[in-house]
């Protein structure tokens, strides 16, 4: 029995490959193939867009795939929902599909687009939108390059981003946040009910998990005098406690602990003040709660 998985062609790519190489999957793609090696042998996957994902999964052509909560809402898919893995391409974080217009347009909210003209990849979830608010606008699927739309083929853009960066760049203000968004991954109700991949599946998301939670984190291993633990525990923001273990001279504790990549420059140099010896930096790959 082997697992049909899908997996996003597109600007999720690299992430999701680096993702699943950090639970333990080497995936090998190539730019001629649609269908990436894994070393599982219980697991057959398959490159596919992100927008389409869930249909293919709704209907049973993929056992389960990982795709954004965007499209299972835009294609109103009837999917399980087996684990939210926050990334995006850039930030590891969620992303915001925003209403937007030109920095000089006099829209100030959603109700100033009445009988407007609004562009988007993501045509049924923004009539939904406009439909909650009560206002009538045409909404107008954009096949790519929507930023540069406005002013003069649409009035406003509903269009995904993480940093906000590529919208100034093209002279465009936020105006209102439609929703927020995470790549999740989703499940066939069928494929769900089947305990043997089921299993594979709980599985999988325990190490996607882990390898989330470790995403900049790095392990402190140091040694220190007895006399001395307090002073180094005091520098140590720990994800838990530090583990302390005794050493065969009995005068001497192992400290072992958890901290932010992006705060080790700093603590380091106060460690080696505070008398810690020995000290160990390395990378984690999985943090399993």
């Amino acid at each position: 029995m082997k697992l049909k998985l899908g997996l996003p062609k597109g600007s999720l790519e690299n992430a999701t490959i680096d993702l699943f190489r950090r639970a333990g999957f080497q995936i090998t793609t190539s730019s001629r193939s649609y269908f990436p090696a894994i070393d599982d042998p219980e697991i057959e996957c398959m490159m596919i867009r992100a927008q389409e994902m869930a249909r293919y999964v709704e209907d049973g052509v993929l056992d389960a795939g990982l795709t954004g909560h965007d499209w299972v809402l835009e294609n109103d898919a009837d999917v399980v929902t087996v684990a939210d893995l926050i990334y995006s391409k850039q930030s590891f974080g969620k992303v915001r599909w925003v209403l937007a217009v030109p920095e000089s347009s006099p829209v100030q909210s959603v109700k100033d687009l009445e009988g407007k003209i609004v562009a988007t990849e993501l045509v049924g979830a923004t009539r939904r939108y406009l439909e909650k608010h009560g206002v009538k606008a045409k909404v107008e699927f954009s096949w790519g390059a929507t930023e540069v739309k406005p002013p003069y083929l649409a009035d406003a853009i509903v269009e995904v981003t993480e940093t906000g960066s590529s919208l100034r760049a093209n002279k465009l203000r936020i105006v209102e946040v439609v929703m927020e968004s995470n790549t999740q991954l989703v499940a066939n109700r069928q494929a769900w009910e089947d305990p043997w991949k089921r299993r594979k599946l709980e599985d999988m998301r325990l190490l996607l998990e882990g390898a989330i939670n470790a995403l900049g984190k790095v392990g402190l291993m140091l040694n220190v005098h007895r006399d001395q633990l307090q002073t180094v525990l005091a520098v140590l923001p720990a994800l838990k406690n530090p583990t302390v273990s005794p050493l065969s001279d009995g005068e001497w504790l192992a400290v072992n602990t958890i901290l932010d990549e992006s705060t080790v420059r700093t603590i380091i140099p106060r460690l080696k003040e505070a008398g810690a010896q020995g000290i160990v930096e390395y990378p984690l790959n999985k943090i399993v709660m």
